[in-house]
């Protein structure tokens, strides 16, 4: 696998998973332009503070305007698409909002490649797809559900990269990773939500603490979507990356005392929970596939991950709210 002098077209660059992801396609040597969501402080995510923003051709611009994401695509040799509405919550607000962002802008990325004959489109799918499992551990043929606008959405999105390879041989592969997590993720999400209140006061807010989830590494997730955009043979496939192991919210937050060395205290909040048919109760994933068509598995274990995760919040406290909930 190399990536030395391809052309990448990285969308979402400045955001979580983004950002980590145009970092490494550098260091692996690729000409990377990411583009990030145009702003009247012309700021550009995470990449504001990257060493390797420099050595990338960073442009802004709106996933959901055709002719920007088409001027961007020209001349790239892969597009990884990563820009998305992410927040659940908010999407019980906007749900609009989430479909221009998430379907339409994908329609608009798997255009744009189709037009300029692009070699290769990583569309970037999430495990809310699959809902709460109907079995476990889940693989990509497990049944899609809309609990949530978000989900929703994506459902939308995937199934558009589907149309487009079988419709017009669109040489497009989706990875579908399982709660990611690490260094930058915001408190949208429910590792820094219990991280930073834990380091703040040891009263950690949470909602439903029964639910399970898969949590990936950021740096493995990257790694999939590295391999997702060299490897033969696996266009029109929808490849999980998770770790197969599930861990409650509950635990989660419990781990992360006991990896600060003293006991939390966990509420639960009402106005933090999902409603109750929109929760996803349970996901844990089968990576059998993406080991089988990637030669894709994760390296680092959850108490790894956390470990890394909240030394980079207690050196970025600053970063995040003090109080509150964050939408």
């Amino acid at each position: 696998m190399t990536w030395n002098g391809k052309k990448v077209l990285v969308t979402g660059a400045g955001g979580f998973i983004g950002s980590h992801l145009a970092e490494q396609l550098v260091s692996e040597g690729a000409e990377v332009r990411a583009l990030t969501h145009y702003n009247g402080a012309g700021r550009l995510g995470w990449l504001d503070e990257s060493a390797q923003a420099p050595q990338m051709d960073i442009v802004l611009g709106d996933i959901t305007d055709p002719f920007a994401v088409k001027e961007y695509a020209k001349g790239v040799d892969v597009i990884f698409h990563l820009a998305a509405l992410i927040a659940i919550p908010y999407s019980y607000v906007a749900p609009a909002s989430y479909l221009r962002t998430n379907a339409e802008g994908t329609l608009n990325v798997l255009q744009a490649a189709r037009e300029l004959g692009t070699s290769r489109v990583v569309h970037t799918s999430t495990s809310e797809v699959y809902g709460t499992a109907e079995y476990v551990p889940i693989d990509e043929k497990h049944p899609l559900k809309g609990q949530s606008p978000y989900s929703a959405s994506k459902i939308a999105a995937d199934k558009m990269a589907e149309s487009y390879y079988r419709s017009f041989d669109l040489p497009v592969v989706t990875v579908r990773p399982f709660n990611t997590f690490g260094p930058r993720q915001s408190a949208r999400a429910v590792i820094p939500t219990i991280i930073t209140q834990a380091l703040r006061d040891g009263v950690v807010k949470l909602g439903s603490l029964l639910p399970t989830r898969d949590m990936t590494l950021v740096d493995d997730t990257v790694n999939g979507f590295l391999k997702a955009g060299v490897v033969e043979g696996v266009e029109g496939l929808t490849i999980n990356l998770g770790t197969g192991h599930e861990v409650s919210i509950g635990q989660m937050a419990n781990m992360v005392g006991e990896i600060l060395g003293h006991e939390l205290t966990i509420e639960t909040e009402g106005l933090r929970k999902r409603p109750e048919k929109s929760e996803v109760e349970r996901l844990l994933s089968n990576n059998a596939y993406a080991k089988e068509k990637l030669g894709w598995s994760p390296t680092y274990s959850l108490k790894e991950g956390l470990e890394r995760t909240i030394k980079w919040i207690e050196q970025n406290q600053d970063r995040f709210k003090k109080d509150g909930y964050v939408i």
